[in-house]
């Protein structure tokens, strides 16, 4: 399951050299997860839903090459199934113009109740959503 969703380097995010500061990819890795869950209902608000919270437990991100100012990128966020009470995603984002590789990067979420208490299954509408989708463990 993979989701692709493009966008454009804003003024706002680069530095004075024009090239994005590398604290903004973790935003753009939250536009793609954002992306994934609004195509395939599975997002934060559709998790909270079910009184479930869905906190990041652990980003790497490795830096191949930067974008500048006015640049066109695409994020491709893709879900990766675990066994574990866990949302796994891996990323890719290219540079649009060029097709070249500049982030690669994987996270990971865990299930936290109303109550902020984790989560060591999979909540029921997690597995109700990996059935729908075809994803057997």
């Amino acid at each position: 399951m993979i989701n692709r969703t493009e966008f454009k380097v804003r003024f706002s995010e680069v530095d004075s050299m024009k090239v994005v500061w590398h604290g903004h990819y973790v935003k753009y890795l939250e536009d793609g997860r954002e992306a994934f869950g609004a195509q395939y209902n599975i997002g934060y608000l559709d998790c909270f839903a079910h009184g479930i919270l869905v906190p990041l437990v652990n980003i790497e991100i490795d830096y191949k090459r930067f974008l500048l100012i006015g640049e066109k990128a695409v994020v491709e966020t893709r879900y990766v199934d675990s066994k574990a009470a866990k949302l796994k995603f891996e990323y890719t984002i290219f540079n649009s113009q060029t097709n070249e590789i500049v982030v690669k990067a994987k996270s990971v979420q865990v299930f936290l109740d109303t109550n902020h208490e984790l989560l060591f299954t999979q909540p029921d509408f997690f597995v109700q959503w990996k059935l729908k989708w075809g994803i057997t463990d």
